[in-house]
């Protein structure tokens, strides 16, 4: 037991570890805690009793007490509480763990305090906290898979979420910008009665013209509804100057962006003032624009894709157009969770043939400045490792005005068709991370190209060799529904090696009805037959539906998140139910569920409720004069 104690205590270390958390083993440097643990003995002695780790995070007490059998995690008494008689206090993890955390509670000045009781090992365990004040309640929290909610980073928010139930100021800026689009699509409808598709473009045209302000080329008070120099006219020029500025080239980049924006200049209504507003719409669009996410977008250097969110929000209202573009946007932690599977560096070059509102690119870009303080390459990654491809001309404008707006006026976009491009061509430019979310059900058997796996295929193609490539598509690209597609599944395999493919939560793209997952493989090096692939059960990622909001991440988010990379990583075994490690053949279905199998090994009370309810039912049937349903056959021919 003792050797089976000391494992638990050195995995347990390297968690904390991993979530930067230092904690003291068998005491505690602060007087005042080891002071009270002195008198803490779990056998009620009055003598000394230190639980497996100890420590403080900015002002909460961590406590942590471990158990190496999951047998020995928890006991509750008569009421369902958790015990607190003197041997179950001894012998339970959790148990141990409330007895230590109110001990300190009552004899110490800390009044913040979450106790942890774990048991087992790092391929089969339990981590369940506890809150602990100066009352006498507690409160069980959910459990974990890491710690990594308790460092000095995120407890702060634990706590608001997880023990206050309130909301934090992200969750709160997120209901706000929805709300904000909201009303600003009933603006462009009711004042402009602009088609869906012309709606973002007023919107990020403006916002490239409120950058024009900061330079005095630009005045909000200069849209005065003038007939002979319009407002539209003023918005256009200081659109134009700041593509200039930001240096977008070649030119005949510069003029499909412009031609995008004419729409400013050249739609009467949005040029008149109107009656009710008493000024155009543009002006009032600007003043909008200007007061509600303008400012955002300045001054919040997260990787959320506000101009993405507003596109979204206008698609919502349009009665699906957006999907039948086949269109559908990726959510933010998405684009985050791409950049951590690969290992985003900051000598990537990384390529999204499909890049929509550049969302992919965006969540790169951030991963890579923050890996390097050198301004050199900083400059490079700005300039040079973004490269994309958008088909739709709103969209390729749309992605490039996102791009500017977050310092990034060079970034490597084109108005292209990616399955018309020469894979060959591509490699040139040495793309050694691919990103995508393909258009979907665009497929046919007639057109097998626009299939998500055949864009898939397609972009494997044009990355050099070794490059990580990761993909969201539909859970039937990889399940290979038609003979056409699972041809395209036999041809990636000869050229590539298929690393994994996880199982997402079937609301990532609330409101579209796609049931999705995240392929990740290696181009340009034939997948070899004993190479093992990891399939991940991702749907419980602690996301949930908020209404009025949408997809709202919950405090569990981030620990689910570091679990799964923890598992990808292999820096922890998992259970088969999560992740199973298996070769890969063509004609298998590359998805969790198909290879799946349950190797726990069945509990005294597992066997003890299967021979219960055999015998539950065979009295039923026999209750019901079935008793025949139980005769051997050869009983039955001998009664014949």
């Amino acid at each position: 037991m003792a050797k089976k104690e000391v494992k638990t205590d050195l995995w347990v270390y390297d968690l904390l570890k991993e979530a930067e958390i230092e904690l003291e083993p068998q005491g505690s440097s602060i007087v005042e805690i080891n002071t009270a643990l002195k008198t803490a003995s779990k056998n009620r002695t009055g003598k000394v009793g230190f639980p497996e780790y100890v420590g403080v995070i900015k002002d909460f007490l961590l406590v942590i007490e471990d158990k190496s059998e999951l047998s020995n995690h928890i006991i509750l008494n008569n009421k369902n509480l958790i015990s607190t008689e003197r041997n179950d206090v001894k012998n339970y993890a959790v148990n141990g763990a409330l007895f230590y955390g109110q001990h300190l509670a009552k004899n110490t000045s800390y009044k913040k305090i979450i106790a942890f009781g774990i048991s087992g090992n790092e391929k089969k365990h339990k981590i369940s906290p506890i809150y602990i004040d100066e009352t006498e309640y507690y409160r069980e929290l959910p459990d974990v898979e890491s710690f990594i909610s308790f460092n000095e980073q995120n407890i702060d928010e634990y706590y608001t979420r997880e023990i206050l139930k309130e909301a934090t100021d992200e969750e709160k800026t997120t209901e706000e910008i929805l709300k904000d689009a909201s009303m600003l699509h009933e603006d462009l409808r009711n004042y402009g009665t602009l088609k869906d598709v012309d709606k973002p473009l007023i919107v990020s045209g403006i916002l490239l013209a409120l950058r024009e302000s900061d330079f005095k080329n630009f005045s909000i008070e200069d849209l005065t509804g003038d007939m002979i120099k319009t407002d539209g006219q003023k918005i256009y020029d200081a659109i134009e100057s700041n593509l200039k500025r930001a240096n977008v080239s070649p030119e005949v980049k510069k003029d499909k962006i412009l031609s995008q924006f004419a729409i400013v200049k050249d739609t009467k209504i949005l040029n008149e003032i109107h009656p009710k507003l008493n000024k155009t719409p543009l002006k009032h669009y600007t003043e909008y624009l200007y007061e509600k996410i303008y400012k955002s977008i300045r001054y919040n250097h997260s990787s959320e894709d506000y101009l993405g969110r507003f596109y979204g929000e206008f698609m919502s209202y349009s009665g699906g157009d957006g999907q039948t573009l086949g269109i559908v946007l990726t959510p933010k932690h998405i684009t985050e969770l791409f950049c951590d599977l690969v290992d985003v560096k900051p000598n990537d070059i990384v390529f999204d043939p499909c890049c929509g509102t550049a969302g992919f690119l965006i969540a790169s870009m951030h991963k890579m400045l923050k890996q390097t303080r050198n301004k050199s390459e900083q400059r490079n990654i700005r300039q040079n490792q973004l490269q994309g491809f958008e088909l739709q001309p709103y969209m390729f404008t749309i992605a490039t005005t996102n791009m500017i707006l977050r310092g990034d006026g060079k970034s490597n976009l084109m108005n292209e068709d990616f399955l018309k491009q020469d894979p060959n061509k591509i490699q040139l430019k040495q793309p050694t991370v691919g990103m995508m979310n393909p258009p979907y059900s665009q497929g046919s058997k007639k057109d097998p190209n626009l299939y998500e796996i055949a864009f898939t295929e397609h972009l494997l193609d044009s990355l050099t060799v070794g490059a990580r490539c990761i993909v969201i598509i539909p859970q039937s690209s990889v399940t290979g529904k038609t003979k056409e597609e699972q041809g395209i599944k036999e041809n990636i395999l000869k050229k590539h090696t298929l690393e994994g493919v996880i199982t997402l939560n079937k609301d990532t793209f609330y409101g579209v009805g796609v049931m999705p997952c995240i392929a990740v493989f290696t181009a340009g090096e034939p997948h070899l037959n004993d190479k093992e692939c990891k399939f991940i059960d991702f749907r419980d990622d602690g996301y949930k539906i908020s209404p009025h909001i949408g997809l709202l991440e919950t405090e569990q988010a981030k620990d689910k998140k570091q679990h799964l990379l923890d598992v990808w990583f292999d820096r922890i075994e998992s259970e088969t139910k999560f992740c199973v490690k298996t070769t890969v053949e063509s004609t298998d279905e590359w998805i969790h569920s198909f290879y799946y199998f349950n190797d726990e090994i069945p509990t005294d009370k597992d066997f003890e409720k299967t021979v219960s309810d055999y015998l539950s039912f065979e009295f039923s049937m026999i209750m019901q004069n079935r008793k025949y349903l139980f005769n051997s056959p050869e009983y039955e021919r001998e009664d014949e």
